[in-house]
């Protein structure tokens, strides 16, 4: 039993390292492993598209002309490496491009295809489409917390709909530009692998982990400590209540009754294991 519970609470903290903002260096691999802390504001995550300000990345425009400078002039590559180094940028800026098309897609509810998406976004890189659009998705479902279905094989027709089939969409506010239902699912599947439970130490662990901490605003969060006890638990995702007989009073997490009208625990670890 021990053993168990051992590998329980690794299945909730591996959890931590795969949902947090990505640092996309390669967009053929989108990284899950190594997960630095989340930048402290987005801006300086993404200097070179306010647009997708959101969507951190491992070097900004600045910083690597910066480096270039201090280095010197490239005296060992030619051509060739300076055409590389284009079509990776031009790539990275595609990818990040679908990334806010498909969020907007999601943001009115509309489906889109393939061919929308090559005419729209991906234009003179068709080529590159399928890896475009793999990381692209990856993203969102792992930041955002959005899953893109394919619903028509034949036309390549998608739809964008909340992880775990969960019906709060995680647009809190009309200003608010990018959903935070990736937190809410990872709440619920570290509580789905602790048993149907989670205490409140070991929750602050993973958000801390994400780079969430109690007390301090979060670019896409918030105040964390109001989101997880107070919004999730009136919209009825988790319950938030003393441990029974803790004295100093010690608190818990448990799945509420709309987290359980709408998805399963099973649905949790399967994601869960998905995202690793």
């Amino acid at each position: 039993m021990q053993e168990e519970g051992v590998e329980e609470e690794d299945d909730a903290m591996s959890l931590s390292s795969s949902p947090s903002v990505l640092f996309i260096d390669n967009l053929e691999e989108v990284p899950a492993a190594e997960t630095p802390s989340p930048p402290e504001s987005p801006q300086r995550a993404c200097p070179s598209t306010p647009a997708m300000e959101a969507f951190p990345y491992s070097q900004s425009e600045d910083e690597s002309s910066s480096i270039q400078n201090e280095e010197g002039p490239n005296t060992e590559g030619g051509p060739e490496d300076d055409a590389d180094f284009l079509l990776h940028k031009s790539l990275r800026s595609k990818m990040m491009e679908m990334v806010e098309f498909l969020l907007l897609k999601y943001r009115t509810k509309e489906p889109t295809t393939k061919a929308e998406i090559l005419s729209s976004v991906i234009k003179e890189h068709q080529d590159h489409f399928p890896e475009l659009f793999s990381a692209a998705v990856e993203c969102i479902e792992l930041v955002f917390g959005v899953v893109v279905r394919e619903v028509d094989p034949s036309t390549h027709t998608y739809v964008l709909v909340t992880a775990l089939g969960l019906t709060y969409d995680g647009m809190v506010s009309d200003e608010h530009r990018f959903p935070n239902t990736s937190l809410l699912v990872t709440l619920l599947c570290v509580i789905a692998s602790g048993g149907d439970c989670a205490t409140e130490e070991k929750i602050w662990a993973v958000l801390n982990d994400l780079g969430v901490h109690d007390g301090k605003v979060h670019w896409l969060y918030g105040e964390p400590r109001e989101l997880i006890t107070k919004v999730w638990v009136q919209e009825q995702y988790l319950v938030y209540r003393q441990v029974p007989n803790s004295d100093p009073a010690r608190y818990e997490f448990l799945w509420g009754p709309r987290a359980h009208a709408e998805t399963t625990t099973v649905e949790a670890l399967k994601f869960m294991h998905t995202v690793k």
